[in-house]
């Protein structure tokens, strides 16, 4: 099958896009609003976009707290969502409003980062803590309207567990992050493997 998303419907009985871009890792973001209230929401349009400085980026499709929170703010935290986590943070995505705190809505534990001044998720074993670099509307060639924006945040301090190392590394099958799939499903990956780059020469 051929569709184009700009003019033409895929047909099915289900939008196909999000289950073709898979797994996509799942940044839980946390923010502060101007007058103290914590977020918590995930978000999973969102990826590291640079290895070295460290870069990430998360898209919201709508005008939501995270987003507003960290253009107030200038800063936001990811926290990886585990397996162990899934419940917690599938409670955080409801739409609450501004006022409420997902935290404690989820049972959750906030936690102090160190160069910023949003909390972090005490029970995710990551937590990436971030200064918004930047926030880019995503505009359509074809003019029609988008509420998309992403949200690039340049990386600040990286908490890791212990618990998810091992010889030194953090190993995959400690961390069990979630990953999102198509629908409303997840994963999780069941083991990793190694595949060295090839030399030439």
């Amino acid at each position: 099958m051929f569709y184009d998303p700009r003019s033409e419907s895929h047909g099915l009985p289900h939008n196909p896009w999000l289950a073709l871009i898979v797994p996509r890792p799942i940044g839980w973001i946390s923010t502060r609003s101007g007058s103290g209230v914590a977020n918590l929401a995930p978000y999973s349009c969102f990826n590291a976009i640079s290895g070295n400085p460290p870069f990430v980026m998360f898209s919201s499709d709508s005008a939501k707290d995270s987003l507003g929170n960290a253009e107030a703010t200038g800063e936001f935290c990811v926290n990886i969502a585990t397996f162990e986590l899934r419940e917690a943070m599938n409670a955080t995505s409801a739409p609450y409003p501004p006022e409420i705190d997902e935290f404690a809505a989820a049972g959750l534990t906030p936690a102090p980062c160190r160069n910023i001044g949003a909390p972090r998720v005490a029970e995710s074993p990551v937590s990436v803590e971030c200064r918004l670099s930047q926030v880019i509307d995503l505009v359509p060639a074809t003019g029609a309207p988008c509420t998309n924006r992403m949200a690039i945040g340049e990386v600040v301090g990286i908490h890791i567990d212990e618990r998810v190392l091992r010889d030194g590394l953090v190993d995959v099958e400690l961390l069990r992050p979630l990953g999102r799939m198509g629908y409303r499903e997840y994963t999780v990956p069941p083991r990793s493997f190694e595949m060295p780059r090839p030399v030439l020469g």
